[in-house]
């Protein structure tokens, strides 16, 4: 059976909730040494006010101190720490997505840090803090800032066209046909082939799980009976002509929305950020409500976005980065600084109900924005995540964008998406399993 250490560890760390011994690296031993004096932590991030969020912390804590260093984000981060894990020149702490996670632990980049953080699981959604331990005994980062999936739609024109705010998808389908019939000019929304990142979160809400291990076998299942009603539904929708098919974040996407040609938006809670970026016309004409659900009744979202703070293996002082960790994504003052300075919708529950978010000013008509989006963010389902996301995405940017642009059935193209990843963690040395 061909299978790296490496991927052994996490395989079986998953399945069996423990984390083996040897999994670490070798400088863990020296933690308790190297933090009995002052320290200095370098930590690799990209998200805006991270640095004001240091400062506070390096005037109150002088005998730790954290410099950061900002970084890209995405695959070109990951690339990054892993050439600098392989040279032993990693930072102590990483800015690292959710959907990342995974493929850090498996080329042996971050510390189990339960010692240190264990007792913080209180202070997340459970969804939120199965992502970081992902599923097993171990911590490997705790939850920074999340990305709820929530509906966004223009108030002023559902009332003229007579609309009500879908609660179920079914309803979601014939919402999209109303508009269409009402004005063929307008769309309610699009299915856009270049974020597979929105695509996942709403197969997580249907229920999908696409990366589980069983003993040291990974097994994928991105055409599960979840994803595939969700592909299903999307693409009947694109093929009828009841949604739109253009990407997002383009000139003509950003159009449509700023002139109430798309009428809603499938998007996360920190859309009002981008819509006061791209439709600055439409400021007060929104509102958020919860996702439509597959199953009338019920309450349950997933996913778009959202990172975590972790610690290396080759951080010399984990405890003190376990420290600063924790306070930067629990601490009242530094959660405050993070919400003003780098925008985020910060994953610790009590921050998404307390003083430290306003309602945004693009939604100053909807004065519960925050409030709503608290409750939402209660109902985010697990998510599941494996070690090459990246291989995942791009077979979906690149199957999913022909079927969308062909208008064609995208059956076929969730198989090219499963087929692709299967065969590229066999060609890593991952153990895969039917």
């Amino acid at each position: 059976m061909k299978i790296r250490v490496t991927a052994a560890c996490t395989a079986v760390a998953l399945a069996a909730g423990v984390l083996l011994t040897g999994c670490g690296s070798s400088g863990d031993g020296d933690t308790d040494a190297a933090d009995s004096g002052p320290v200095s932590l370098t930590y690799w991030a990209w998200a805006p006010g991270l640095d004001k969020a240091a400062a506070v912390w390096n005037e109150k804590h002088p005998e730790i101190k954290v410099t950061v260093q900002k970084q890209a984000s995405g695959d070109d981060l990951v690339t990054k720490i892993i050439t600098a894990a392989k040279a032993h020149k990693a930072p102590d702490l990483i800015q690292a997505e959710y959907q990342a996670l995974p493929t850090m632990i498996s080329n042996d980049i971050l510390a189990d840090i339960s010692d240190e953080v264990g007792g913080s699981k209180k202070d997340f959604p459970d969804g939120l803090w199965q992502q970081v331990t992902l599923g097993s005994d171990a911590v490997y980062a705790l939850p920074q800032d999340s990305g709820p999936l929530m509906f966004y739609y223009r108030q002023d024109l559902f009332e003229q066209y007579g609309l009500k705010v879908p609660t179920t998808w079914d309803e979601f389908a014939e919402t999209a046909r109303a508009v269409k019939k009402a004005d063929p000019s307008r769309s309610l929304t699009t299915f856009s082939a270049t974020d597979p990142g929105l695509f996942a979160g709403l197969a997580q809400q249907a229920g999908a799980r696409w990366w589980t291990t069983e003993g040291e076998t990974w097994k994928v299942a991105l055409s599960d009976d979840a994803t595939t009603k969700v592909a299903d539904f999307w693409g009947g929708l694109v093929k009828e002509g009841a949604v739109d098919n253009q990407p997002m974040y383009t000139p003509a996407w950003n159009k449509a929305l700023n002139t109430g040609k798309q009428i809603a938006w499938v998007s996360a809670v920190w859309a009002p950020g981008v819509l006061s970026s791209v439709a600055p016309d439409t400021k007060g004409k929104w509102a958020m409500a919860p996702l439509p659900q597959w199953t009338a009744g019920e309450q349950t979202t997933g996913s778009w976005g959202g990172s975590t703070t972790a610690v290396s293996t080759d951080s010399k002082h984990k405890e003190a980065a376990a420290k600063f960790a924790t306070w930067l994504n629990t601490d009242p003052e530094a959660l405050s600084v993070l919400v003003k300075e780098g925008g985020i919708y910060p994953a610790a529950t009590a921050a998404q109900s307390g003083d430290v978010l306003t309602t945004p000013e693009f939604f100053a008509n909807q004065p519960d924005f925050y409030a709503t989006a608290a409750q939402i963010s209660q109902t985010t389902s697990p998510a599941a995540w494996g070690p090459n996301v990246n291989v995942a995405y791009q077979s979906f940017k690149d199957a999913f964008g022909k079927a969308a642009k062909d208008k064609a059935d995208f059956g076929s193209a969730l198989t090219a998406m499963q087929d692709a990843t299967v065969a590229d963690l066999k060609k890593q040395g991952f153990e895969v399993g039917e």
